[in-house]
């Protein structure tokens, strides 16, 4: 139990009258369902303080509850939260600078401090769950609705509690928060799993077009007219990367997806056993070991991380035989 630590963001939390909570650029579930959650238990908490959640919106997530837009120069003795962000330069919607003290709440193996509590917990399944473990452990309350988009949270990023970060304590904490608000979790799925026939397709489209090396490297260069002939998003294979976990005698699988918007390569991979978020730091990039992500703007660099991520799969079969 956290509860020395769990103390002094509540502290900071109770001390300052305004507050701003804010999440990592291109937010997953996770870091959405993280932020809003706090924010609202926070205003449930202290209604007199002005709490806001910040950081572009994503449409398919606005279930989880709405962001806000802030005047930052206007703010006066104001804290900032970070949730599920692992390295500064990754905070979205702020800037950090400009506030007198900062929490951070983050699962990712941490890269640097940058908070005057810093709250890191690698072996935690989630950021979710590390808020459902604050809410259940200090006066800050708690309604249906925030139960409901942590345990979202919770199963999104765990990919339903299938990876390896899920461990007793996710059940636990999980089993208090369903016993303690009696939310009605079967029913939650749909926000999450449910998809249009445009992202079925688009699913078919990967799983045909998958490349896999003699090494284990399952990897898909998505292009701007395969995002368009979908009708999906540059987002859209980020949704679906852990549904191609269980694919016999691939270690590593990686998309890569160009984003023409803004002009950026969008990559996420997953790894059921090389080390991959040491590949991904050495391109800027980072995460969990086993699941991480890079935001790439040189074309070229793309054959080089393929390279790479090859070698760990193969160094990786070396060493298991």
């Amino acid at each position: 139990m956290n509860r020395g630590i769990i103390k002094q963001i509540y502290r900071k939390i109770k001390k300052y009258n305004t507050i701003v909570i804010a999440r990592h650029i291109s937010p997953d579930p996770d870091a959405i369902a993280s932020q809003i959650s706090l924010r609202e238990s926070i205003k449930l908490t202290f209604p007199n303080k002005n709490v806001y959640a910040v950081g572009a919106g994503v449409s398919k997530f606005k279930y989880y509850g709405l962001l806000d837009r802030i005047d930052e120069d206007a703010l006066e003795n104001a804290l900032l939260i970070v949730c599920d962000v692992p390295n500064y330069t990754r905070i979205d919607g702020v800037d950090p600078n400009k506030f007198v003290e900062i929490v951070k709440i983050d699962h990712h193996p941490s890269t640097e401090k940058f908070a005057s509590v810093d709250w890191v917990e690698e072996t935690s399944s989630s950021t979710c769950q590390m808020i459902i473990e604050l809410l259940l452990n200090c006066p800050l309350k708690m309604d249906k609705k925030i139960a409901e988009n942590l345990y979202m949270g919770v199963v999104s990023d765990s990919d339903r509690f299938l990876l390896s970060y899920t461990t007793a304590k996710t059940f636990k904490l999980v089993g208090e928060l369903i016993e303690k608000t009696n939310i009605d979790f079967t029913s939650l799925y749909a926000n999450l799993y449910e998809r249009p026939i445009s992202e079925i397709r688009f699913h078919g489209f990967i799983a045909t077009n998958l490349n896999l090396t003699d090494n284990g490297l399952a990897y898909i260069k998505i292009n701007a007219e395969d995002v368009k002939e979908y009708n999906v998003d540059a987002a859209t294979a980020s949704n679906m990367i852990n549904d191609f976990n269980f694919i016999k005698d691939v270690y590593v699988w990686t998309f890569i997806t160009y984003d023409d918007r803004n002009d950026i390569y969008k990559i996420n991979i997953r790894s059921k056993g090389p080390i991959i978020n040491e590949v991904a730091a050495k391109y800027n990039g980072g995460g969990h070991k086993f699941a991480s992500g890079i935001r790439m703007t040189d074309k070229r660099e793309i054959d080089n991380l393929l390279n790479d991520l090859d070698q760990a799969c193969k160094e990786y079969k070396e060493n298991a035989q």
